[in-house]
């Protein structure tokens, strides 16, 4: 396959960025689209050029790591991470179009790499339990009903990625928070701070400069891993719930 590559380049997040254009031939449909960045950047190391800064880590679509805008969608055209998008989504010829992540909140370090420690800060807020270190609890000393247990799951598999806030009109961070608030809320392990938990992370999200939510939708079509957009319907009841309980 031959390709044309218009990628964002921006040497700070202080400098002014703009789109380049790069012709790359020989993909293999094979390939993975991390795959195909890394032959681009080969030949411009060849070239003497300075590479294309991307995020990766696992490339098994679990760390969250890759964040790129392609052709305008949140991880490309298929509903998975960057690192499982292969090339056979394109054809021979194509054009494809490659961003950052746009939200104030992320902040662009270099070409294609964000700040998400916005997202870390979340999470410091209340995404964790209370809980003595040491040897794992036995299994059954805290019975979980099938159906939280389900729902739990559910959640603990969001990971991170800010496909969410990357889709959404208004750059919110809602469904990334509802589900680190939903994972924790629904199971006894997370009960002693369930209150705080909701009130506190909320109030981080707003601190960071995420968007608010109008249910727009496209956090929910975006994420890779399915999170659903009743997951923020859960969490605002979480936080009335809180919110009138603190008034007390």
């Amino acid at each position: 396959m031959k390709l044309t590559l218009r990628v964002w380049r921006q040497k700070n997040a202080d400098a002014e960025g703009a789109m380049s254009t790069y012709e790359v031939d020989g993909i293999s449909t094979d390939m993975s689209f991390l795959e195909m960045l890394d032959t681009l950047n080969e030949e411009l190391i060849l070239r003497g050029e300075d590479p294309v800064a991307f995020d990766h880590d696992c490339r098994e679509g679990i760390c969250g790591a890759c964040s790129l805008v392609i052709n305008g969608d949140a991880h490309g055209p298929e509903r998975t991470t960057t690192c499982q998008l292969h090339m056979r989504s394109f054809e021979d010829g194509d054009t494809i179009d490659i961003e950052p992540w746009r939200a104030s909140a992320f902040p662009v370090i270099k070409d294609l790499v964000v700040d998400r420690t916005a997202f870390d800060r979340i999470i410091q807020a209340g995404g964790y339990i209370t809980a003595p270190t040491g040897a794992a609890p036995e299994a059954h000393a805290a019975p979980v009903p099938k159906p939280d247990a389900d729902l739990a799951f559910e959640h603990a598999e969001c990971i991170g990625c800010g496909a969410c806030v990357a889709a959404c009109p208004n750059g919110a961070a809602m469904l990334f928070t509802s589900a680190k608030i939903n994972h924790l809320n629904v199971l006894p392990q997370g009960a002693p701070e369930r209150e705080t938990r909701v009130l506190d992370m909320v109030a981080q999200m707003d601190e960071e400069g995420f968007g608010g939510c109008t249910l727009a939708g496209e956090c929910a079509t975006a994420c890779p891993k399915g999170i659903p957009l009743m997951s923020i319907t859960g969490m605002n009841k979480e936080w009335l719930r809180a919110a009138r309980k603190v008034k007390r």
